[in-house]
């Protein structure tokens, strides 16, 4: 046998390309079973995390429901003042304000508390005989400066008795100028929406009717219960996503609505729970951002289900949230077809919530296990679980499925597809994500009970905890957070292999 040929020795200069590109091609080719990025953090959550915490921000069972008020706004910006409206039989109380967050586990931080304030017994409130409009109609008993030592974040003003009686009023603090990855939305509309305080919500009236309902309901009154509105149902996202130190600010529905155009400054919008009642501009808005690039991460169900309209009150802009519910009985019904308060999906606005979300709300009511046909995909990455694995609990209260009659993004792809009984049917909840033309990404849970899965660690107490869902919550924020989705993690439509066969496809 002859010697072989001499390998040619390629110089170093080549070879050190060569593994660059290999690398890059890594990187960059879309793989559906590839890990998302990692967290895009903000130290100034970090650090604020790192101070010290209190449980004293929460209300015993016992005490006296004795105190109660509503702030005159939604949120807040430092060097806003804000004007606190509160009633009590007490002698005096105080006002305590308490930043949520990790803390250590133990959820809040005090960040604020006021000087001893005589206790006023405010006047019944008032009921505008044609919308049943609940309206306080109070003085304003205390104020407070929100001073820079307020951060960001999601607050519980706590108004305590004399006599030992508490209760709380919700305020978001916000900063206009952020440009942190994510957003996360306060529900605010739909806390209003089903807050019976004074008698009245836009469900039921004090007959427990729905004709007698509302039509236009105020923030000018507290939350009907311990005041808290829907905020403490965000605990467990916000102490998971502040323990991680997640680049995150804090806003509402009514932000959204005020100043659409800044949800571009982000790289992902995050809603939770029940995100129900949204406006024109709020939806406008989210369609304009997700048209540029931004994510949609709905971590709940029945979004973008109500079309509202917001009215001013005597306390500031858009403080009425208008929601007829049905047609004939909106004055604008005829008139301005756009901006009657029915369903989304329904005439005259035609606008069905599917063309965002990808599948669209379905019955309430439900508790069923989350189905993942495909563990290789992205979202499922570090959770263990195989084909056909079951998240027990995971489809709960209200559900999302696709509706193949109506405009849904031809990318949709489906990443659990869950059996489950609801009103005598049996159908599915679709979990999914697509991508748009802009590379912007959209993931839709499709159960207004996921956040109560991450119930796992203070300072909530645990309940249906599941760390897998942790994981999965963690791989969208992280994919999210990290920019437009299309580009590194395509969707792979798939809405055929399970039936469905989509006769109004849009390419949003």
């Amino acid at each position: 046998m002859g010697e072989a040929a001499p390998v040619p020795r390629l110089p170093l200069v080549v070879v050190a390309r060569a593994i660059a590109a290999a690398l890059l091609l890594t990187l960059f080719v879309p793989s559906s079973a590839s890990a998302p990025p990692a967290y895009p953090t903000a130290q100034w959550v970090i650090d604020e995390n790192a101070r010290h915490g209190t449980r004293a921000w929460r209300i015993p069972k016992d005490a006296p429901r004795d105190i109660e008020g509503y702030a005159d706004r939604v949120s807040a910006q430092v060097g806003d003042r804000v004007r606190l409206y509160v009633s009590t039989t007490a002698a005096s109380f105080r006002v305590e304000a308490y930043r949520l967050g990790y803390y250590g586990g133990r959820g809040g931080r005090r960040v604020w508390v006021s000087g001893v304030v005589p206790g006023t017994q405010q006047p019944a409130p008032t009921v505008e005989g044609t919308t049943n409009t609940v309206d306080a109609r109070w003085s304003s008993t205390v104020a407070l400066r929100i001073k820079p030592k307020f951060v960001q974040g999601s607050y519980l003003l706590k108004l305590v008795a004399s006599s030992g009686g508490q209760s709380f009023v919700p305020l978001i603090v916000r900063d206009d100028t952020s440009r942190a990855a994510l957003v996360l939305q306060h529900q605010t509309t739909t806390w209003q929406a089903y807050n019976r305080w004074g008698g009245y919500s836009l469900y039921l009236g004090p007959d427990d009717t729905f004709q007698s309902r509302s039509r236009i309901v105020s923030f000018d009154r507290p939350y009907a219960k311990r005041g808290a509105g829907g905020m403490m149902r965000a605990l467990p996202f916000i102490a998971l996503v502040e323990r991680d130190g997640m680049d995150i600010t804090y806003w509402s529905d009514n932000d959204l609505h005020e100043r659409p155009w800044l949800l571009r400054n982000h790289r992902s919008l995050v809603s939770l729970n029940h995100d129900e009642y949204w406006s024109t501009r709020m939806r406008d808005g989210l369609e304009s951002a997700r048209a540029a690039g931004v994510n949609y991460a709905n971590l709940g169900a029945n979004a973008i289900y109500r079309h509202i309209r917001f009215e001013d009150s005597r306390l500031g802009t858009s403080r009425r949230v208008v929601a007829y519910k049905i047609r004939q009985e909106d004055p604008l019904n005829g008139v301005q077809d756009a901006e009657v308060t029915v369903s989304w999906r329904d005439p005259p606005v035609n606008r069905p919530e599917s063309a965002v979300l990808g599948p669209m709300y379905q019955c309430f009511g439900v508790h069923a296990d989350m189905v993942v046909p495909d563990a290789d995909v992205w979202v499922f990455a570090g959770t263990g679980l195989r084909d056909g694995d079951r998240l027990p609990g995971a489809i709960s209260g209200e559900y999302d499925r696709i509706w193949p009659d109506a405009p849904t993004p031809r990318t949709v792809q489906i990443l659990g597809h869950s059996p489950l009984f609801c009103r005598g049917r049996t159908r599915y909840a679709d979990t999914t994500y697509y991508t748009a033309r802009s590379g912007a990404g959209v993931f839709n849970v499709s159960s207004t009970d996921w956040v109560d899965l991450l119930e796992c660690d203070p300072p909530v107490k645990a309940g249906s905890c599941d760390r897998r869902a942790i994981t999965i919550t963690r791989n969208v924020l992280r994919l999210f957070g990290a920019g437009p989705t299309g580009p590194t993690h395509p969707s792979v439509p798939n809405t055929s292999t399970f039936g469905y066969h989509l006769t109004q496809p849009i390419d949003p």
